[in-house]
């Protein structure tokens, strides 16, 4: 998946659009709740070096928040990763090119629920 169709499927079931926070990192886009303004996902093009990946340049992760639980179950798992620049307990980083899109949108749903 790219970037542009996980934005529209944010802005479609949501009705809320990415935000860049931070001029030194214009490809990092914030989604907030529109009511309480609590982050449910940060997309970010990293570089993989950063993400401990051997291969060079960068790629696009998504950091959503999950319960504890689940985080640790699937943080191991491929195309999944210990939050990149986040709390590691509460965040999970999504390689989106890696993961499939279904189940991107429910991690994403799950997200958007637990920060209400």
């Amino acid at each position: 998946m790219k970037r542009e169709k996980l934005f529209k499927f944010i802005e479609q079931k949501y009705g809320v659009l990415p935000e860049t926070l931070w001029e030194k990192h214009p490809s990092y886009c914030v989604f907030r709740h529109n009511r309480n303004r609590k982050w449910f996902g940060i997309v970010m093009n990293v570089k993989r070096s950063s993400l401990g990946i051997s291969q060079t340049g960068s790629e696009d992760v998504l950091d959503i928040k999950l319960d504890p639980e689940t985080v640790e179950i699937i943080q191991n798992l491929d195309g999944f990763m210990p939050a990149y620049h986040m709390n590691k307990t509460n965040w999970i980083s999504i390689r989106i090119g890696k993961v499939d899109d279904d189940q991107i949108f429910k991690l994403v749903d799950k997200s958007y629920k637990l920060t209400k």
